[in-house]
């Protein structure tokens, strides 16, 4: 049987204000056939743990532009991105670089 893995997910850079003001979200994500990615992590996120604005943080399927997303302290983009399949206990950083006036 597949086990959960746990995930620690950070907002910084005033994304922590969509989601109550929670910095840090330790996370057990569900089970499912398929590795988790980050494509459906951010469906997840949506669904879960975003509590306003969702247009704030996505774009479609992914974040919007302006949000850095790391993982283990490397740029996604270096990690395939959305494909990007989730190991347990990685760290996945959502830094928002845009401010409103």
């Amino acid at each position: 049987s597949k086990i959960s893995v746990v995930h620690c997910f950070y907002f910084r850079g005033g994304a922590e204000l969509l989601f109550d003001g929670v910095k840090k979200h330790q996370v057990t994500l569900p089970c499912q056939p398929e590795p988790w990615d980050i494509r459906n992590l951010l469906q997840w996120i949506k669904q879960n743990l975003l509590k306003e604005r969702p247009e704030l943080f996505m774009q479609g399927e992914s974040v919007r532009p302006g949000i850095l997303v790391l993982i283990n302290d490397a740029d996604w983009e270096l990690m395939g991105e959305l494909d990007y399949k989730l190991q347990d206990q990685d760290t996945v950083l959502f830094i928002s670089t845009l401010h409103g006036g």
